[in-house]
């Protein structure tokens, strides 16, 4: 089981002063994070894509690339690429060079992302949103694995004898999860070709996401890669952690009220109550991160948000230190009790090298 954070990167007023973080700051903020999610002993750090204020993570393979230079064994990935407004190619390249740049400590989530207007920034068309991203992910999967790729589609102009560079490290594509909200299409996708998928369930209720993972677990037992137990499936979650829990709801109240994306929706309360959302002590995080096994399954990677809606980054930092001290290593413990001997861990470069490795000796 994999535990990490994952992070929009926005630049939110920090409603307690009204202060607002430079961009700079900002994403000097993030690698401080990365760096002590490894401190903590986490598994993995993820950072979303955007393009449009108040996000700066336009570019998350630069970041990534630079945080994987200032870390040794934390596992770097997104939450999302963009599959349907990135060119196929340019994804290959950039992580190709992620997964060199890195010793293989990468893998990807793609996903069509939650911001309508970046279609045409990009020269495409959002009613073309699914279409595209079965088109575009069709070709990644063959760049990553022919060494000489011909490819005629509808989105893109085709190619000829076309050589992505540099090749995967060690002939062995990152590790790809697709990430969906609402769209069985892309659980479809994750199905077909044995990849992982991921339901960051922060926003909706349980019940939505596990009709979503349900079909995913149907799908890839059809697709003959394994029993629907053993399909790679990874959630995401939200926490703010203090040692009791009235320290913590009165803390991060003003901070939930006012975010970005539910501020001045429904209540704390209300959104606690009907999402994964976790506001109090590192018990009651252990307690309710463990209901998620009973309504999706066994499953192999766990991120949580932490460092959005202008907290500051002391009192993220202080998360972590929360997080890995005293909740990850329970969790850990009770997962793996848990799990049944046939349901597989995540895959990794390591896993998937040495799985080629095996295949290769015995043809």
């Amino acid at each position: 089981m994999q535990f990490g954070i994952f992070t929009v990167g926005d630049v939110t007023t920090d409603p307690t002063n009204g202060r607002t973080p430079t961009e700079a700051e900002r994403i000097k903020a993030m690698v401080a994070i990365a760096q002590k999610a490894e401190e903590v002993g986490l598994d993995v750090f993820a950072m979303g894509e955007h393009h449009n204020p108040p996000f700066v993570p336009s570019s998350p393979t630069t970041m990534l690339g630079y945080i994987a230079g200032r870390t040794d064994n934390i596992l770097l990935s997104t939450s999302t690429t963009l599959i349907t407004t990135n060119d196929p190619v340019k994804i290959a390249e950039d992580f190709a060079m992620l997964q060199h740049l890195a010793d293989g400590r990468v893998d990807l989530m793609l996903g069509r992302g939650n911001t309508g207007p970046v279609y045409p920034w990009f020269g495409k068309d959002i009613r073309d949103g699914i279409p595209l991203a079965i088109e575009n992910y069709h070709l990644l999967h063959r760049l990553w694995r022919e060494d000489v790729v011909d490819w005629e589609g509808k989105f893109r102009t085709p190619l000829q004898s076309f050589t992505s560079t540099p090749r995967p490290l060690d002939d062995v594509p990152p590790f790809v999860w697709h990430g969906s909200i609402r769209s069985p299409e892309i659980a479809e996708q994750a199905a077909y070709y044995g990849d992982g998928f991921f339901a960051n369930h922060i926003f909706w209720p349980t019940d939505h996401f596990q009709r979503l993972i349900d079909l995913y677990r149907r799908r890839y037992e059809h697709y003959g890669h394994g029993s629907a137990d053993q399909a790679i499936v990874g959630l995401g979650g939200q926490v703010f952690l203090r040692k009791n829990s009235q320290d913590a709801v009165r803390e991060f109240r003003p901070y939930f009220d006012n975010a970005p994306v539910y501020g001045h929706g429904p209540s704390l309360e209300e959104f606690t109550e009907q999402t994964p959302l976790t506001v109090g002590s590192p018990e009651q995080v252990i307690e309710k991160t463990l209901t998620f096994r009973e309504h999706f399954g066994d499953y192999q990677r766990q991120l949580f948000l932490v460092d959005h809606a202008g907290l500051p980054l002391k009192t993220v930092l202080e998360q972590l230190d929360l997080l890995g001290e005293e909740v990850i290593p329970v969790l850990r413990k009770e997962f793996a009790a848990r799990r049944p001997a046939q349901v597989p861990d995540a895959p990794t470069h390591a896993s998937l090298l040495a799985a080629k490795t095996a295949t290769e000796v015995t043809a």
